[in-house]
């Protein structure tokens, strides 16, 4: 694994991050992984972004995941989701920039889940989507309706922010291919922070991952 430090030019100043680069070059996909609340503790090391790039780097990915703005070694302070947006952009650009040509795939948990997502479905460069512990119960995920792209949904059954009822409600409004694009999975036992759970949702996120590119395969830890 190559695992380097970069910044980003993000809109409300630089923003620190780190990029996993795969020895095949240009990587089959680049990933960006968004973390959860800045104001909850949220920052790129939490475990469950941790453990998806891990997955992801693992089956052959480029991956970058970064803080937004306010956290960490990033500038800016926290903007309720609207600059978060615009910070996935430009982790986007920077991935865009870095493998010219690599389509790209959008990641994000909790948080990040909601930012990731809605920046990705904008976003004409990215062709495929993973939400991990998307908080329905607290966001509009009605654009979700909208976005055609294949999808991954992951929840805890337990998971208070995003019960298995309000997304059978969602998904119930998803038209035939919006719903064919969409995977929602959900993990027994576990609750928002698959406590407990983590190697299931990444045994879920790579088998995901290789029915829609069977050609990869994972290396070893």
């Amino acid at each position: 694994m190559s695992n380097l430090s970069v910044t980003i030019e993000g809109p409300a100043g630089y923003l620190e991050a780190l990029l996993w680069v795969p020895p095949t070059n240009p990587p089959p996909l680049a990933a960006v992984i968004c973390h959860p609340h800045p104001l909850y503790g949220g920052t790129m090391h939490n475990k469950v972004v941790y453990h998806t790039a891990r997955t992801l780097h693992r089956h052959g990915l480029a991956v970058l995941r970064f803080n937004f703005r306010g956290v960490g070694g990033s500038q800016g302070a926290y903007d309720a989701g609207r600059g978060e947006v615009a910070d996935a952009s430009a982790a986007l650009d920077h991935l865009a920039a870095k493998f010219p040509g690599t389509p790209l795939l959008a990641a994000g948990f909790s948080f990040g889940a909601a930012v990731g997502l809605f920046a990705g479905c904008e976003d004409k460069r990215v062709v495929e989507l993973i939400g991990l512990g998307l908080p329905v119960n607290d966001l509009d995920a009605r654009y979700l309706r909208l976005c055609a792209k294949p999808k991954l949904l992951i929840q805890g059954a337990d998971d208070q922010y995003g019960p298995k009822a309000k997304w059978d409600s969602l998904v119930a409004g998803f038209a035939p291919d919006i719903a064919a694009a969409t995977q929602v999975a959900f993990i027994p036992g576990a609750d928002h922070f698959f406590t407990g759970y983590i190697d299931k949702m990444e045994q879920v996120v790579a088998e995901w991952l290789t029915q829609l590119h069977p050609q990869l395969h994972p290396t070893e830890p």
